[in-house]
């Protein structure tokens, strides 16, 4: 009873909210998979997602559905942090997406290294002339420190600095490998509450900047202004081989004793044609 009442409270929590990452609640709904009448006894396998998990999953998830016609995939969004092992580990998910890797305590769990994210600077096209930004730039950006464009070499004009929770993942990897974690915030950021919020701002308004998905861009394939970092571009050799850092993980919680179905959804991401479908949409195979 006490595991019912848990979930019901994270679907509300979402509900409320509105939305997961650009994908509001009844399109996560719509995004389950159907089979057509008649056809065999179907499984059905729910995987939890937050962020950029559901991007992945459900990239992932439509590739498999296309192949095996007797699997529903239903997405169940998660929104609170570490929600995505209990929902597993009490058997109310079968798999949940997570942004970051994770060393499992818990011996009934698995954890499936599946993709990487890289995470792009990028401005408003209004800042075209600055191609590259180093750490020191970043640093002095997000404080507030630097305010103006013109003092790196761009237009005379106000930096817009699009700024996300210090819980989400993007906020997370930017102070650990440029802001450092005593960085103060500017006070004249725009704080915006999904990253989803982030690529919508930096396409509309001038002079800003902020920090999102490659995979996001894409996808949706957007003309953004990406920056290189410390003279390191967001290129699939230079986040492979580690030389850009800002790239956060996705993978897949599961149950040792997951069911046939989710076992045969997991052995299809770790196939060729798998990666292939990851590799288009914008993630880095594992």
């Amino acid at each position: 009873m006490r595991n019912r009442f848990w979930l019901i409270a994270i679907l509300g929590t979402s509900i409320f909210l509105g939305e997961i990452s650009g994908c509001t609640t009844s399109n996560v709904r719509q995004s389950s998979t159907h089979l057509p009448s008649g056809s065999q006894a179907r499984s059905e396998i729910k995987i939890g997602v937050r962020g950029i998990t559901y991007v992945a999953m459900k990239t992932l998830a439509d590739a498999y559905r296309s192949q095996v016609k007797n699997v529903q995939v239903s997405f169940v969004p998660i929104a609170q942090s570490m929600a995505e092992l209990k929902g597993v580990r009490d058997g109310l998910l079968d798999l949940s997406g997570v942004s970051e890797e994770l060393k499992l305590e818990d011996s009934t769990l698995e954890y499936l290294d599946a993709a990487q994210d890289a995470l792009l600077v990028a401005t408003h096209s209004s800042v075209s002339a600055i191609t590259n930004l180093t750490t020191e730039n970043l640093k002095a950006i997000y404080s507030g420190t630097l305010r103006n464009w013109q003092e790196l070499g761009g237009p005379d004009a106000k930096i817009v600095v699009l700024d996300l929770p210090e819980d989400d993942s993007v906020k997370r990897l930017l102070r650990k490998h440029y802001l450092g974690e005593d960085l103060k915030n500017s006070k004249t950021a725009i704080l915006l509450r999904e990253e989803e919020d982030a690529i919508a701002a930096v396409q509309n308004i001038p002079y800003s900047i902020g920090v999102f998905s490659s995979a996001r861009v894409t996808s949706k394939q957007l003309r953004l202004n990406p920056k290189s970092l410390n003279g390191v571009e967001a290129t699939p050799e230079n986040v492979q081989t580690g030389r850009y850092l800002l790239v956060r993980p996705i993978g897949i919680i599961s149950s040792k004793r997951s069911s046939q179905a989710v076992k045969g959804f997991l052995q299809f991401v770790r196939s060729k044609q798998a990666a292939a479908v990851l590799r288009r949409s914008g993630f880095l195979p594992r």
